[in-house]
């Protein structure tokens, strides 16, 4: 069985929308996008890198939305994360079965909850879910997250969409374990809290 992580920055009033450029996410008129790249150093980095490293390498569950905007800007610009994010298994999850995946190692993953769910019981290493805001709630929503590994900046936006939906049901988490970043950037482990 696999886990499911999500891996992403956030703000303290919770929003992940558009963290690494003005351009990358300004559905709803966002126009603050950018927001983390003055917090990210190669500590923000390192923690990703490890935790992909405990979890056997890297095998990324996107959002269609989220894996078409990463995939084309880096294959575009080039830069460090090109060549890790073309080699990695990718599954995207789309309502559409007739959905086209143009980058290289990439699987399309229709049918919902039930599909994602059954991705997860399959043996190899772990899943982690970046960006793709929709499709974090649909795991939320159904328990299919494992863990949360969180970037929190010092950051409060006021505007813009946020990881937790303001209707979604009461969760408790643990923290796993946390660091700061000489950035102000907080990075937090968490894991679904047993019950009471």
């Amino acid at each position: 069985m696999s886990t499911i992580y999500v891996a992403n920055h956030i703000t303290l009033d919770g929003v992940m929308q558009s963290p690494g450029r003005p351009d990358e996410d300004t559905r709803d008129g966002f126009s603050l996008g950018g927001w983390a790249t003055a917090g990210s150093n190669d500590e923000v980095t390192a923690a990703l890198g490890r935790r992909a490293t405990d979890a056997g390498g890297m095998r990324l569950l996107l959002g269609h939305r989220s894996y078409d905007e990463m995939l084309s800007h880096w294959n575009t610009v080039g830069g460090p994360f090109k060549d890790g994010l073309n080699g990695a298994q990718k599954f995207v999850v789309s309502r559409s079965a007739s959905t086209t995946l143009p980058w290289p190692n990439s699987t399309l993953v229709s049918g919902g909850a039930p599909a994602i769910a059954d991705l997860r019981a399959q043996d190899g290493p772990d899943l982690c879910v970046m960006g793709s805001g929709v499709l974090i709630r649909t795991l939320l929503e159904h328990r299919l997250v494992d863990e949360l590994l969180l970037f929190i900046h010092p950051l409060v936006l006021g505007a813009g969409r946020r990881l937790f939906p303001d209707a979604g049901a009461a969760t408790e988490w643990e923290l796993v374990s946390s660091s700061a970043a000489s950035t102000g950037v907080l990075i937090g482990h968490y894991r679904p809290a047993p019950p009471r």
